[in-house]
């Protein structure tokens, strides 16, 4: 069927195209890998708060023995494209707050404990005015600090992010963990190397939308693919090991995304006017070893911020900086004095 063939080479993460050559995962490495959860010394607390009309479910991290009649910095955590505010964003907020940031994970609008119908749309433009949204609830917290406000995105959390700063100069300093343009990934493929045509998805998601208008079922696809799966790009399948198996796996990550959005994700240019508008303090963390490192290196040489620098985490891949202790503890340590000088 020749729509089928067309969801087999269109998308995993965040409405991503993953064509191109797969490489064996070295599953002696990663596979089943249950990373132990931390210690912590902060408190967690479930929020919501409103945007424009949709209700937002959060978790706010407050650092221990912090006293409410002061008021501290915070930061935004933004979680990648089908995951969920309990995965690898609650993890960074937790480290974060633990130096004595005030941090708020939450789901995406549409994704996770938030609301939004319908549900599983992942537009990259809304999860721009989710970030909106989560710094005006943070400015309306009198122990909030609203001179010192920054954001951190993880994968396509991050162009959603950096997209949100440009224009959200509440946003005093930025970081990103695994960035990934979505909309760069989608027209270029996962390595950026890729020869797609995205008239041919664009073609496909208007036919299923006439056929959605005129009664038919919603369609769904994967964000992942199946673990097991060599014909994806090695990222792509240490990201199926994350979400699908108990190292990350989360009951409200439920692997859907909504067909009919991938339009929005090959529309968006995360990265686009950082040359103009991203001028607050930049931090991008990448992996050596990550296919989406081209990414975080374009977002450097694209930035106009003057204090900007691109931290690479050797031996790391994509994923491993989700979780994994050796990786992700150079990252926090670099987002710790990164956000403490900036912030």
């Amino acid at each position: 069927m020749k729509l089928r063939k067309i969801l087999m080479t269109t998308v995993a993460i965040a409405g991503l195209s993953f064509v191109g050559e797969g490489k064996t995962l070295d599953n002696s490495r990663i596979t089943n890998h249950i990373v132990p959860e931390p210690k912590s010394t902060s408190s967690v607390t479930s929020v919501t708060f409103n945007n424009n009309g949709i209700t937002m479910a959060g978790n706010l991290y407050l650092p221990a023995n912090m006293d409410k009649t002061k008021t501290y910095p915070s930061i935004v955590v933004v979680h990648p494209g089908g995951g969920v505010k309990e995965q690898t964003a609650g993890l960074y907020a937790k480290h974060l707050s633990e130096a004595g940031f005030i941090t708020l994970a939450f789901d995406a609008s549409y994704q996770g404990a938030s609301g939004g119908e319908p549900r599983f749309l992942d537009n990259p433009l809304n999860r721009v005015g989710d970030i909106y949204s989560a710094v005006d609830y943070l400015t309306t917290l009198s122990y909030i600090d609203a001179n010192r406000i920054g954001a951190m995105g993880i994968c396509a959390g991050s162009g959603a992010t950096v997209k949100a700063a440009m224009t959200e100069r509440r946003i005093k300093a930025l970081a990103t963990v695994s960035g990934v343009d979505v909309g760069a990934a989608g027209r270029r493929g996962w390595d950026g190397k890729a020869n797609i045509d995205p008239i041919v998805t664009l073609e496909a998601v208007a036919k299923q939308r006439t056929a959605e208008a005129n009664g038919a079922a919603t369609m769904y696809v994967p964000y992942v693919p199946e673990v097991g799966d060599t014909t994806a790009p090695k990222d792509l399948q240490e990201a199926a090991v994350y979400y699908r198996t108990p190292r990350g796996q989360h009951p409200n990550s439920t692997n859907k995304l909504l067909f009919t959005g991938l339009a929005y994700g090959i529309l968006f240019d995360g990265f686009g006017q950082a040359d103009k508008l991203l001028t607050q303090p930049l931090l991008i963390i990448a992996g050596s070893e990550a296919g989406s490192l081209w990414q975080s290196e374009e977002l450097n040489q694209k930035a106009a911020s003057k204090d900007k620098e691109l931290f690479i985490v050797k031996g790391a891949t994509h994923m491993d900086l989700y979780d994994i202790p050796e990786y992700v503890a150079p990252a926090v340590s670099k987002l710790k004095q990164f956000y403490s000088k900036n912030l």
